[in-house]
């Protein structure tokens, strides 16, 4: 079956710059995938907008792919979280060796700004005893929360987690630093210095980050482009 083309469509192809074309491919191709795969167009309008909100839904189906990816050696079986209006948010663990572990408490801090990617929790419902469980849990956490923002995370069990009395602190800039995200580049700017975390405020069903695009508008309008 003949298609008749558009009127001039030839005279239009020889005028696409071949040349600049596949430069643009070798610019962006790299970084092309890894985008797609973190953002939407949506989330990226929400960063830059500032306020970004992350469905508990979706961060325990995030929470469950890191759970399930270690299989029988995950010291727990499952591992969800519910965000509360008043501010909390609460944590329920069914562990392998001490059952059901419920914790309760609140955001103290979470942020990505450059170099530092930080997250800080302080549990008001008991006391923390067992430290390595707690470890364990609470980096699963942090990196299930940011993946929205920064996309998928690989786990590793050498991420820095401290507790002091009731507050556990992550430090997961190394891990994001290893990551697909953490190693691209556009145009010359780091996508890990384009975008600023600079808190996460439990809500009722889910957890609205405060966010930064620290990008020119004019490259914000081209990774729009790109998605």
């Amino acid at each position: 079956m003949m298609v008749d083309m558009p009127a001039g469509w030839q005279e239009s192809l020889k005028s696409i710059d071949i040349a600049r074309l596949e430069q643009t491919v070798r610019d962006y191709g790299p970084a092309i995938k890894v985008i797609s795969d973190t953002w939407t167009k949506e989330s990226l309008q929400e960063i830059a907008d500032g306020n970004l909100f992350v469905s508990d839904d979706t961060l325990n189906a995030a929470i469950e792919r890191q759970v399930k990816a270690q299989g029988e050696d995950a010291p727990v079986r499952s591992l969800t979280l519910a965000s509360h209006e008043n501010g909390r948010l609460d944590l329920t663990a069914d562990t392998r060796k001490a059952g059901v572990i419920e914790l309760s408490g609140t955001i103290e801090e979470f942020v990505h700004e450059g170099d530092k990617s930080e997250m800080k929790y302080r549990v008001r419902s008991r006391n923390i005893r067992n430290h390595g469980l707690m470890s364990w849990i609470f980096s699963r956490i942090s990196l299930s929360m940011a993946e929205k923002m920064v996309g998928k995370i690989k786990i590793s069990d050498d991420i820095p987690v401290s507790i002091h009395h009731n507050t556990v602190t992550v430090d997961y800039s190394k891990a994001l630093a290893e990551s697909d995200f953490g190693k691209t580049e556009i145009q010359g700017h780091r996508l890990l210095d384009m975008i600023r975390i600079e808190g996460a405020v439990p809500k009722e069903g889910g957890i609205m980050f405060k966010t930064r695009l620290d990008v020119p508008e004019d490259l914000q309008q081209q990774l729009k482009n790109l998605l």
